[in-house]
């Protein structure tokens, strides 16, 4: 792992100084107030290399301003019957913190479908729950713990991970860039707990392809990893998907208020309610326009994009062994959609 220096902060610093004032405007939600945090998590992501560094942020700063990123926390989704089908399909949630005040994101990546919208409302709500950690779940984790708090945890359910998967490659190939290239370095690990046989074979081709610094981050627990988890979390943080014996992400019999996924969920609600009282207060007169938002997708091939398209090419040489073959030619990401 590359050690950064502090002249290599310095470096850095002095040429963020030197951009246009729009950039500086965008910068400040991105670093919060600690623009050393910031400076290391891109000069990681790029091996230490500042010019390579001030580049990659650059282009992040460019790309939030021309997507207009620093207001998409005032532009809900509605109706609220189309953002509780996303939140169906897309399942995600923050069940609590760990010990240390690191908020824990649970992602269901066997079951989520993605089918109940289009590839543009999936890449909003996911830039929006980025945004929404970033500009209020860490500064309010960083008080309530009285330390600076800028990561995060993750942990990814594969309860029912199918070969039809491969349907959603190319929208999870457009968050893994999206991630990248302008959230680097949010996440100190990620905690893969009910993974199926078909997952476990094609991890061990997948793995030696990380980069060492990510490959560490990536922890296989076994069954639901509850007891390993618990080292990290107290029970009330536990995602619902880890608590009982086979209860998957969609098997859960528990109330709302305890499947993060859930749009009744605590999180959810109270993230819905700041987008919407956003949208408020920037547009108190004009009502609300329906439809999603349209976000520049950056043509780059990332760690992560390599990684869900090795998987992918995985999954497919798994399905063809197994008499399962699909084609990725064939496969439909809802792009026909408003």
């Amino acid at each position: 792992m590359c050690v950064i220096s502090e002249e290599s902060i310095a470096q850095f610093e002095a040429l963020m100084e030197q951009v246009d004032e729009p950039l500086k405007t965008t910068f400040q939600n991105v670093h919060q107030g600690c623009t050393r945090d910031t400076y290391l998590r891109f000069l990681i992501a790029r091996e230490g290399n500042v010019a390579n560094a001030h580049k990659m942020l650059v282009d992040s700063l460019t790309w939030r301003v021309k997507n207009e990123i620093d207001d998409i926390l005032s532009k809900p989704i509605i109706p609220t019957e189309l953002y509780r089908s996303i939140r169906d399909s897309q399942l995600i949630g923050m069940p609590g913190y760990t010990k240390e005040g690191l908020p824990i994101f649970a992602f269901g990546a066997g079951l989520s479908t993605y089918d109940k919208a289009s590839v543009h409302y999936y890449v909003q709500s996911h830039i929006q729950i980025n945004e929404y950690r970033d500009r209020v779940v860490l500064p309010a984790a960083s008080k309530k713990y009285g330390k600076h708090i800028s990561k995060s945890l993750k942990v990814l359910d594969m309860t029912g991970l199918k070969l039809s998967a491969l349907n959603q490659i190319k929208l999870l190939t457009i968050i893994s860039t999206i991630d990248d290239l302008n959230y680097p370095e949010k996440v100190v690990a990620y905690y893969i707990v009910n993974a199926p046989y078909i997952f476990s074979a094609c991890w061990k081709v997948v793995k030696p392809l990380l980069q060492e610094r990510t490959r560490k981050k990536v922890q296989v627990l076994s069954g639901r990893g509850q007891d390993d988890l618990l080292k990290i979390m107290d029970y009330s943080s536990l995602p619902h998907f880890c608590r009982r014996e086979g209860s998957g992400s969609s098997k859960y019999s528990g109330s709302s208020n305890e499947n993060c996924y859930s749009l009744d969920h605590p999180f959810h609600q109270q993230l819905y309610d700041y987008i919407k009282q956003q949208a408020l207060l920037r547009r108190p007169v004009r009502p609300v326009k329906q439809g999603s938002v349209h976000v520049d997708i950056p043509d780059a091939v990332t760690e992560g994009t390599e990684f869900v398209q090795t998987l992918a090419s995985e999954f497919q040489k798994f399905g063809k062994q197994n008499g399962l073959s699909q084609s990725l030619d064939d496969l439909n990401t809802n792009d026909h959609q408003a």
